[in-house]
C-alpha cells in the first residue's frame, strides 16, 4: 500500500511536470521567486550543500536544480530528496512562492525546525510532503485552509501535539498521512466528516489515545491505518464501509465483539493484532480474497472459518488468542 501511495505522488508530479513542459526560451525567473529561493537556500545551506551548487543569484532560477517553473517564470515545484548535506530549517520565505503547487522534502536527516505558518499563503499547493527528516513542532492549523491541497504527507519526523481538526476541510484532499511522529490526543471528531473523498488515512506510529469518532465508519476511505497508538473502545463500525479494502488497527487497546462484524466484500488486508478484541471470527472471513491477515494476541475464540485463502496463512497470525482453533491452528476439540 505504501508503494501505491508513492506511485500516486509520482503520477501527480509527472502530470504537473508535463503541464509545465514549455520551450526553453520562455523561462524567465520571476524576481520575487528568485528572492524567496535565495532566502530558502540561506536557511538550508549551513553546510554548503551540493544541492544548491548551481543556485547562483546571477542565473535564471528556473534552471536551478530541484525547481520547476511555469511559462511565466513562477516556481511551481520545489523538491529535494536524499541529501544529508542539507542542514538547517525550512525558511518562512517558502510562503512567498505564491504559485507553488508541489513541495517535497524527503530523507533530509539534518533538516530541523518547525513548519512555517507562512505556508498559509500557498493557495495553489496540491502536494505537501515532509518525510524522513528531523522536523518538529505542532502541525499548523493552516493546512485545513489550503483549498487546492490533494496530498499531505507529514511522515517520520518529530511533529507533536494534537491533530488539527481543520484537516478535514480541504475539499480536494485524497491522501492524508501523519504517521511516525509524536502526535497525541484523540483522532479529531471532524475526521468523520471529511469535505473531500479521502481514500487513504494513515495515523500509525504515534501516541494517539481515546475512542474513534463513529462517523469515520461512514467515510469512503479505502486504506485505514491506525496501528501502534493507544486508541481504545469500540472500532467495529469502521468495517461498515463497502469502500474499505485495507485496515490495520494493531497494537492498540480496542475492545469489541468481532463475531457480528460485517466485513466489506473487497477487503484484502486485515490486521487487528495486539488488542482486546473478543468473540469469534466472522464466517464471512473465509469468503474474502485476503492477501494479508493478522488477528493474533486478542481474546478471540471458536473455529477459524474455512475457505479460500485462510489455510495458506501462518498459524502465528492466529496465535495467542483465548481459544481459536482449526486450520492453520490445531483442530478444535
Amino acid at each position: 500500500m505504501k508503494r501505491a501511495q508513492e506511485m500516486s505522488i509520482v503520477v501527480l508530479l509527472v502530470s504537473l511536470l508535463l503541464s509545465f513542459h514549455i520551450s526553453e526560451c520562455s523561462f524567465v525567473c520571476h524576481p520575487k521567486d528568485k528572492k524567496a529561493l535565495l532566502e530558502i537556500k540561506a536557511d538550508m545551506n549551513n553546510n554548503n550543500a551540493s544541492t544548491f551548487s548551481n543556485w547562483n543569484p546571477e542565473t535564471d532560477c528556473c534552471f536551478w536544480s530541484n525547481t520547476v517553473c511555469d511559462e511565466n517564470g513562477r516556481v511551481v515545484m520545489f523538491i529535494i530528496n536524499d541529501a544529508d548535506d542539507v542542514v538547517g530549517r525550512l525558511s518562512p520565505a517558502v510562503g512567498d512562492l505564491r504559485y507553488l503547487q508541489a513541495l517535497r522534502l524527503w530523507n533530509l536527516p539534518n533538516l530541523t525546525g518547525s513548519i512555517p505558518s507562512t505556508i498559509a499563503k500557498l493557495t495553489r499547493l496540491q502536494i505537501f510532503e515532509i518525510t524522513s527528516n528531523n522536523m518538529d513542532g505542532p502541525i499548523p492549523d493552516v493546512f485545513g485552509h489550503l483549498k487546492s491541497l490533494q496530498q499531505l504527507f507529514l511522515v517520520s519526523n518529530k511533529f507533536s501535539g494534537s491533530i488539527p481538526s481543520s484537516l478535514s476541510l480541504p475539499s480536494k484532499l485524497v491522501y492524508l498521512e501523519l504517521s511516525g511522529n509524536n502526535l497525541t490526543g484523540p483522532v479529531p471528531a471532524t475526521f468523520g466528516s471529511f469535505k473531500s473523498n479521502l481514500t487513504s488515512l494513515k495515523l500509525y506510529d504515534n501516541q494517539l489515545s481515546g475512542p474513534i469518532p463513529k462517523a469515520l465508519g461512514a467515510a469512503k476511505i479505502q486504506t485505514l491505518d491506525l496501528s501502534n497508538n493507544h486508541l481504545s473502545g469500540d472500532a467495529s463500525f469502521l468495517f461498515g464501509s463497502d469502500f474499505l479494502y485495507n485496515i490495520s488497527l494493531s497494537n492498540n487497546k480496542f475492545k469489541f465483539d468481532f463475531s457480528n462484524v460485517d466485513l466489506p466484500q473487497g477487503l484484502v488486508g486485515l490486521n487487528i493484532a495486539h488488542n482486546k478484541i473478543y468473540g469469534s471470527l466472522p464466517k464471512q472471513l473465509g469468503q474474502l480474497s485476503l492477501q494479508s491477515i493478522d488477528v493474533s494476541y486478542n481474546n478471540l475464540c471458536g473455529k477459524i472459518p474455512t475457505g479460500r485463502r485462510l489455510k495458506m496463512f501462518s498459524s502465528a497470525l492466529f496465535s495467542h488468542n483465548k481459544c481459536l482453533c482449526g486450520v492453520p491452528l490445531p483442530a478444535c476439540k
